[in-house]
């Protein structure tokens, strides 16, 4: 039986409506009642008693109002402080540069403090190389300096910096890391993997609560004016206490009601699974929860860290074929219990032999699942419940999946196992897939096409800060297979691998939704749903697809409530 409606809060009206049910944007109305949509129809058939006295009634015209971009991929701490006073980001046009480029951040920070950023990656310098801590010795002979690599696996620092940190000549580097030595056997100052990922807390480590929470409010805020209502907040360190996924930096907003963003968290998947059971019984609200695991079973393609099947095409050494971070069996010794207890568990894997082993595992031992009574989201029309309904299926996830040996891609839809990808990766390094692991390769790397038509859900994110967080390039590169600020290549690169808008769209919200262990609740505008939505305009689907970039946010709302509103709109 339908249930009684009463007056909404909130009244949206478009002629552009993307619900995610649809096809194609449809025009119609949107009632909020509290914090959920309660009804979704044609504005000419809106039951009179969803109208009351105290109702707010917008009319968008032909401005597109569809779910809120949820990124299914970053790192918030790490985002927020490199887009707040505290650090620096950028790439740098080659070594010389990138050391210039710390001047106004050595300038505002405290004397004797660390000069910290991210962003460089040598492979994109002119002259391309991997840099060392002479340069920036001769810059800050005096003061720490880490520089992080763009894709957040490699450290920079200088002589100072090594000495802050109690690394020496005769240091040996954790297992999974390494530190590069010149000819002669002396530290270059590159710290990789491991080694680099253990170093990141103490560098951060004199940063106050109070500037960290400042960083946080800030970057939530630069989310919503692009459009994003949620984010999954995965662990970035596989090492124990090192995940940087801050529940008491979420936490604290929350209790001050300052939180602006659904924030589901992935902490690291240990021996030891207490952190997941503590924060899900510590976060209960709507807005800040812990919904899974995360873990790591390679790293990059750049670096020759990601694990492939068969040697990389630019072998530095005969079988170079990259490594696994922990043996497959440590791996599924890992995910078996959890996924008995219910609990989705998220791999990084990169390489093709990662994303192989990370099936296997993932098949043999698929998430145990619950019932209970669960929201049936509907075009139009209220919810329906039953008691016997069964709860959504709970998912496992593989982060980044850029290089697939052929027959994996129909066997991870099979499996009913979330692809969630990055777009902007695929132009991050013109030419790299190519370079790295050859012609015959090149045509599985990020196959979104053909994983959307094996039947795989796809989930948008961004991976940042190793890419910028806004939403609307990323869905560029989807569609044209074309870097966002370049426009390059001409025509795109593996044009048969673009996907729709329609398809775009899905994979930044109801993708994302279930990467995030929350389908039923976001990435759908339906009743039932949380009322997490985003206005754009102009409608991306009047543009032509080089165009879509035009597109604007104009208002952002979370459970509701505007978090962001374009002033000059």
């Amino acid at each position: 039986m339908d249930s009684p409606l009463s007056a909404a809060d909130l009244l949206l009206t478009s002629q552009a409506v993307f619900t995610g049910l649809d096809k194609e944007p449809v025009a119609a109305t949107v009632a909020v009642a509290g914090d959920r949509i309660c009804w979704v129809g044609p504005t000419d058939q809106v039951p009179p008693e969803l109208r009351g006295p105290a109702t707010i009634q917008r009319d968008l015209g032909d401005a597109l109002l569809m779910p809120g971009f949820h990124d299914a991929h970053l790192h918030f701490f790490h985002s927020a402080l490199y887009l707040s006073p505290l650090a620096e980001r950028f790439c740098g046009e080659n070594e010389a540069d990138a050391v210039a480029r710390l001047a106004p951040l050595a300038a505002r920070r405290p004397a004797g403090s660390w000069l910290l950023t991210q962003g460089w990656r040598d492979y994109l310098w002119s002259p391309a190389g991997m840099p060392s801590r002479a340069s920036l010795d001769a810059a800050y002979p005096d003061r720490p300096v880490a520089m992080y690599s763009g894709d957040a696996h490699t450290l920079w620092l200088n002589s100072c910096a090594l000495a802050r940190l109690g690394i020496t000549e005769e240091s040996e580097p954790p297992a999974g890391g390494s530190y590069d030595r010149d000819e002669t056997g002396h530290l270059t100052g590159i710290v990789r993997e491991a080694a680099a990922m253990e170093l990141m807390p103490r560098i951060v480590d004199e940063f106050s609560r109070d500037e960290l929470l400042d960083a946080y409010r800030s970057f939530a805020a630069y989310c919503n004016e692009r459009g994003i209502t949620g984010v999954c907040d995965v662990s970035l360190m596989a090492m124990p206490g090192l995940d940087f996924v801050r529940d008491d930096l979420f936490a604290a907003l929350e209790a001050a009601d300052e939180l602006t963003l659904r924030v589901s968290m992935f902490p690291t998947l240990l021996e030891d699974r207490g952190r997941l059971a503590a924060l899900q019984a510590a976060c209960t609200g709507p807005l800040l929860s812990a919904r899974g695991f995360k873990q790591f079973f390679d790293g990059v393609s750049s670096q020759h860290t990601a694990w492939v099947h068969d040697p990389y095409a630019n072998a530095r050494f005969e079988g170079d074929c990259g490594r696994p971070t922990v043996e497959a069996a440590v791996m599924e010794a890992l995910v078996a219990p959890a996924a008995a207890e219910g609990a989705a568990v998220r791999i990084h894997a990169i390489g093709d032999e990662a994303i192989h082993q990370c099936l296997d595992i993932f098949e043999r031992h698929p998430v145990a699942q619950a019932t209970g009574a669960q929201a049936t989201p509907t075009a139009a029309g209220p919810a329906e419940t039953s008691a016997q309904a069964e709860a959504p299926a709970r998912r496992h996830t593989i982060e980044h999946l850029e290089n697939f040996q052929p027959d994996d891609i129909a066997r991870l839809a099979a499996a009913g196992i979330v692809a969630s990808v990055q777009p902007r990766h695929i132009t991050l390094d013109p030419g790299g897939p190519e370079r790295d692991l050859g012609p015959e390769r090149v045509p599985y790397m990020w196959p979104f096409r053909t994983l959307l038509d094996s039947g795989a859900v796809l989930a948008f994110g961004t991976d940042s800060p190793v890419t910028d967080i806004d939403p609307i390039p990323a869905v560029y590169t989807a569609v044209t297979r074309r870097d966002a600020d370049s426009r390059r290549p001409e025509g795109g690169w593996l044009p048969a691998e673009r996907i729709t808008l329609a398809e775009a769209l899905r994979a930044y919200t109801a993708g994302s939704a279930i990467a995030a262990q929350r389908e039923g609740e976001v990435g759908l505008l339906a009743p039932g749903m949380f009322a997490d939505m985003t206005v754009l305009a102009p409608n991306p689907f009047t543009l032509d697809a080089e165009d879509i970039q035009q597109a604007q946010v104009q208002v952002t709302y979370v459970g509701g409530r505007i978090v962001y509103e374009r002033q000059d709109r």
